[in-house]
């Protein structure tokens, strides 16, 4: 017998949209977006229109209650992934490639300066969403640093890691 048997029921909703996700999981966005739009959608618009029906019959001071209007107040920030096929339901590969940086952080404890901790967050990001877009960040970084000076501003997009290929990798296509 469930001790907070609405917990269970919100659990179970999400684990629906879980499951639905972890089937689509390494296709290609284009076909993630697809399947969301299709399957995930009406299962995330029932968990909201649940949420907002039991929401209302619980106390404001209720931890579920709590629960619930935090989940709803981020209802947007939480859908989105269903309008995009490339990003992911959690943050798993965020965190993962910052457990390297906090293993790290007493060895690097010492930037220099606040613009120097910045700097290298800024470093840090770079490099990891290079990685993320199965880019190789010296490679890439080398390549940006090459052309940016003689770039247009109004292209910069191009330069991005999802965007990016190397000189070498578009002249190799070409021929």
């Amino acid at each position: 017998m469930a001790r907070a048997p609405l917990a269970a029921e919100a659990v179970g909703r999400i684990d629906l949209i879980f499951a639905a996700e972890r089937a689509i999981n390494g296709l290609p966005a284009e076909q993630r977006l697809a399947v969301r739009q299709q399957e995930i959608a009406p299962l995330v618009a029932e968990l909201e229109s649940w949420m907002r029906e039991t929401r209302a019959t619980l106390s404001r001071h209720s931890d579920l209650a709590k629960a619930m209007n935090y989940m709803l107040t981020r209802r947007e920030a939480f859908s989105r992934f269903l309008s995009d096929g490339r990003i992911c339901l959690t943050n798993n590969a965020a965190e993962r490639a910052l457990r390297g940086i906090a293993l790290g952080r007493k060895a690097w404890l010492f930037a220099g300066s606040d613009r120097g901790g910045h700097r290298a967050a800024a470093m840090y990001s770079l490099i990891v969403t290079a990685k993320l877009n199965d880019v190789d960040p010296r490679a890439w970084l080398a390549g940006v640093l090459a052309r940016i000076a003689d770039h247009p501003a109004s292209r910069l997009h191009e330069l991005l890691p999802w965007n990016w290929q190397n000189k070498t990798s578009r002249q190799a296509a070409a021929a």
